[in-house]
């Protein structure tokens, strides 16, 4: 172990490209020391404007940089997905050699006060489930077990035996204006906070208005589609018939392909449809030269994780969420 003799803390509400490589380089050594997985979402990050890009203040501080010297031996990020409404989600890390020294307490502090001082409702802490010393330190925040998110990669032997029945599904890259959509989505398959715009409008307005008055609404609080693709996130709405089915959300980040969101809307299962949107997903993957393709996908949604096995895909590691109410 190595003793700790100029510790200074860096925060911040996004992070740079300099941050990036210096946060992912010690992810990557607490990944080979542990044999654990992260869930730090640096590659979504580092897509994130501040609120303020002119730099005079700060509104939410995400990142909690813990230094040692010039070398960082220390981070916790906060993610906040859904809207304001969501629960933060919270990771973090110590280098190997500088753990017992009371880095990450001090790092979680601050992060805990800066929650508090959001008033955003309750916090999700997030753990590999064979890191024991996550697992611990969970613990002694008494915070309560929540769920729990499988991360799954493609074995592409399997996928290639899989027979190929799109039904006559076609995607549609999603724009802002399908925000609501997007959110209404969320909601349905994830039960994600979503207040339905049309419940905050006057029904006595014009047609016109109301529309307009909706998409201001929509983009207020809700991931707009064409700002997730900048941060390499593109959303597609699934479409049959020219009506919507459903959606799927891509990633492709250092050769790794993502697969996010995945829902087929309830009126529309039983039919094979869910199975035709995945296969179009790894297609389109691969088409982009993905070398890898993973999911994630909760625990308990059993039917998801029957389709996602049934079409090549293998559990790698295991995610617990905890949650710690306001």
């Amino acid at each position: 172990m190595k003793t700790i003799k100029k510790p200074w803390i860096k925060i911040k509400e996004t992070i740079d490209n300099k941050d990036y490589d210096l946060i992912n380089k010690l992810q990557q050594k607490c990944i080979k020391a542990d044999q654990t997985e992260l869930k730090l979402e640096l590659n979504y990050k580092l897509g994130v404007q501040p609120e303020n890009s002119n730099g005079s203040s700060i509104k939410y501080i995400n990142e909690f940089m813990y230094f040692e010297g010039q070398e960082i031996i220390g981070y916790i990020g906060i993610g906040s997905f859904g809207g304001s409404d969501a629960p933060i989600e919270v990771n973090g890390m110590v280098h190997p050699e500088y753990r017992r020294q009371g880095v990450f307490k001090k790092l979680s502090e601050l992060v805990i006060g800066e929650w508090k001082r959001r008033n955003s409702g309750s916090m999700l802490l997030l753990s590999d489930r064979n890191s024991e010393s996550g697992q611990k330190f969970i613990q002694r925040t008494g915070a309560q077990y929540k769920n729990s998110e499988y991360e799954m990669y493609l074995k592409e032997d399997n996928f290639e035996q899989l027979e190929r029945k799109l039904y006559g599904i076609t995607f549609r890259k999603a724009t802002n204006a399908d925000a609501v959509e997007v959110a209404r989505q969320n909601k349905v398959y994830f039960n994600h906070e979503y207040e339905d715009s049309k419940n905050m409008l006057d029904d006595n307005k014009p047609d016109s208005i109301l529309a307009e008055e909706e998409t201001i609404i929509a983009t207020e609080d809700m991931m707009l589609p064409e700002e997730e693709e900048k941060r390499g996130m593109t959303i597609y709405l699934a479409e049959k018939d020219e009506q919507i089915i459903g959606k799927v959300h891509l990633q492709l980040i250092s050769g790794v392909g993502g697969i996010y969101g995945l829902g087929v809307l309830p009126e529309y299962r039983g039919k094979g449809f869910g199975r035709a949107i995945l296969v179009m997903a790894i297609e389109k993957l691969r088409e982009a030269n993905a070398s890898e393709i993973m999911l994630q996908v909760a625990a308990e949604n059993n039917n998801a994780l029957r389709l996602y096995k049934s079409c090549g895909f293998i559990e790698t590691s295991t995610m617990d969420y905890y949650e710690i109410k306001a």
